[in-house]
């Protein structure tokens, strides 16, 4: 338990909410974007450029030796994608774009998954249908709650729109440190796991697909895919627990 970043002071919070919303605004920018032609390496440019901006800098960047800024994962790519100039955006292409913003030692996780012009209804399902997972998993963040609560709603949402959950990935703490405990699962059994105390921050960050939940790593040693070769996508907040609920940092 005392390994679970919890934020105590005014001064923190206000730390993680100016971090959060950075974050948020530069995943935003890059949303607005998007559009056929424009290469992953693009992406990785201009998050560094707009980060560097609000004087912070890629939490990404250099972790465990990741070469970007960001993570760009399309269409089969889980997650973990790297930035590349020679992968270019096509019509019809869905993309996760992931943002971790580093500011005076505090970090903000966000990502979303961006339709490029129009999309599969098939597509259009799992991304939709990928964004009401997250808010289910969300709904049941509050004092008293178990982590299992969240997996369960995600699981339970997903199932009954005929997507599966990637459960070799999840969510984690965050705060002083991009990642720490606890992990976040988006499966689970009401009552089970870690009880939510008020001050913990975490990210909630489900990854479904059309077809199988299995995953496999390229061999770069980063990129996730689907080992079937469905599509997949993926939103994430970082959120606090608070006495009545909880709050999204990652808004812009």
């Amino acid at each position: 338990m005392s390994d679970v970043p919890r934020i105590t002071t005014s001064a923190e919070l206000q730390a993680m909410r100016r971090v959060g919303r950075l974050a948020a605004r530069t995943l935003a920018l890059i949303g607005s974007k998007l559009a056929p032609g424009v290469s992953t390496g693009d992406i990785d440019r201009w998050v560094r450029e707009d980060t560097a901006k609000h004087g912070a800098r890629p939490s990404q960047l250099g972790y465990h030796g990741f070469p970007a800024a960001v993570c760009t994962s399309r269409n089969e790519v889980v997650c973990h994608g790297i930035p590349r100039d020679d992968e270019r955006l096509e019509p019809g292409d869905i993309i996760n774009v992931d943002i971790t913003s580093e500011l005076h030692g505090w970090h903000g996780d966000t990502s979303a998954t961006f339709c490029v012009g129009e999309v599969s209804a098939d597509a259009k399902h799992l991304v939709e249908t990928t964004r009401r997972a997250l808010q289910a998993g969300l709904a049941e963040v509050r004092p008293g709650a178990h982590l299992g609560d969240l997996g369960a709603a995600i699981d339970a949402l997903a199932r009954e729109a005929g997507c599966s959950v990637v459960t070799d990935w999840g969510g984690h703490g965050i705060g002083r440190k991009m990642h720490l405990p606890p992990h976040v699962a988006h499966v689970g059994r009401r009552g089970d796991g870690l009880v939510l105390r008020e001050g913990m921050t975490f990210t909630i960050e489900p990854m479904l697909t059309l077809g199988s939940p299995e995953t496999q790593v390229l061999d770069d040693e980063w990129t996730v895919v689907t080992r079937d070769g469905k599509w997949s996508a993926q939103f994430e907040h970082t959120v606090l627990v608070t006495r009545r609920g909880h709050e999204l940092l990652t808004l812009p």
